[in-house]
């Protein structure tokens, strides 16, 4: 059966996938600055007789597998920028490039989907329409790599597109699921609280910003817990907050930097109104004027049902039913969401936790790693996504 044929590809595959992915964690290149890892990607898919693509969007990479047959186009994509974080786990393809890693994953999605293109074209004789492989610069940094490929037409007769993100909190030998809401919005806040100076001993005769900037942060939270459905979640944080060079005098500024994350898209704009008005009005309370600067980043990420439940499918039949968990969505952002606004699609999350616990890191830690055998099973799952859109499914 094809199916079958093409599980042993990929299991024969995962050897040089994990050759692929320790050359690229050797040789990472943070985002938007992609230049070695998109010659890599093309060299590699060129050297397997994949037609090719090249700066899509500015420095992305596009293969095209025809299939012999007529029927869908589906898209698979996977990320593979790096990180501005020095890398200090214990492994013999440590980084070689100083203060810049792959912390994500990142170099795990580009050599799955190697893997799986040359597994699909070693029989696109027998393929009903074409896969499309999208090889994306810049995810981690915004304004991201997606939309520039997008509008350069990466999606141009795409009827459908999958992608997945290996995680390494999450248990191995398991592919994680959801319709709808995934992955949050993203805004970046700065608020700039202005008073005036004054010598530490007579506060009186300025207007505190340290202050000011101290009540308004505090205020924020209650925006969740007074101006938002219990029901729907939302996040402000402030992660930075910078004031002053000396002990013994108030400043003139105090600036605060951080972040909204968010889901529904009528509550991201309730949140950004209520934070403006709430930190002008308690700043002016306090004799400051305040300026607030929100960014908008990244969409929310939805997942449309009826490609998860291909997922679904596709990881059952691969693994058993057991290995398919139902998760719960999370606050980071991901830029293929607006791959999902253009054509109907699914993302979906792969176990890729480490053996050995005492290597169990959070994903953009110095220690990252994940369990390379992961990548097996998103190549498995890409096919079994595929087979579902045979007329005849091996």
């Amino acid at each position: 059966m094809l199916k079958d044929t093409l599980f042993n590809e990929v299991e024969e595959c995962l050897e040089e996938m994990i050759h692929v992915r320790r050359h690229l964690h050797m040789q990472p290149e943070l985002s938007h600055q992609e230049v070695e890892t998109p010659a890599f990607i093309t060299n590699y898919l060129k050297g397997i007789g994949i037609e090719v693509r090249e700066k899509v969007g500015g420095r992305g990479v596009v293969g095209i597998i025809r299939g012999e047959k007529p029927g869908n186009t589906i898209a698979f994509r996977a990320d593979f920028d790096a990180l501005p974080i020095q890398d200090a786990k214990d492994a013999p393809y440590l980084s070689t490039v100083p203060g810049v890693m792959h912390a994500c994953g990142h170099d795990g999605h580009t050599a799955a989907l190697l893997g799986f293109a040359r597994a699909m074209n070693s029989v696109k004789d027998q393929l009903e329409g074409n896969i499309v492989l999208i090889h994306q610069f810049g995810e981690e940094l915004p304004p991201g790599g997606s939309r520039a490929m997008i509008a350069d037409g990466c999606l141009e007769g795409v009827d459908v597109i999958y992608g997945a993100h290996l995680q390494s909190n999450m248990d191995s030998g398991h592919v994680y699921v959801r319709d709808g809401y995934l992955q949050a919005s993203e805004d970046t806040i700065k608020i700039t609280v202005n008073g005036s100076g004054a010598h530490g001993a007579e506060p009186q005769k300025g207007a505190d910003p340290i202050l000011a900037a101290s009540h308004i942060m505090v205020a924020l939270q209650s925006i969740v817990s007074r101006n938002t459905d219990p029901l729907k979640e939302l996040v402000i944080s402030i992660g930075k907050f910078h004031a002053g060079d000396a002990d013994n005098v108030i400043p003139k500024k105090a600036v605060m930097e951080g972040t909204i994350r968010v889901f529904d898209e009528d509550l991201r704009i309730l949140a950004s109104q209520r934070l403006t008005k709430l930190a002008q009005s308690v700043g002016l309370g306090l004799g400051c004027d305040v300026d607030v600067e929100i960014e908008k980043g990244y969409d929310a990420l939805w997942n449309h049902p009826a490609q998860m439940d291909i997922v679904r499918e596709a990881a059952s039949d691969a693994f058993g039913t057991d290995a398919v968990v139902e998760t719960q969505p999370i606050m980071p952002v991901e830029d293929f969401s607006y791959y999902l606004q253009k054509v109907p699609g699914a993302y979906f999350f792969v176990g890729a936790k480490m053996e050995d616990e005492e290597k169990v890191v959070p994903h953009h830690h110095e220690r990252f790693d994940f369990h390379e055998p992961a990548m097996e099973m998103i190549a498995k799952t890409f096919v079994g996504i595929v087979m579902k859109y045979q007329k005849q499914i091996g």
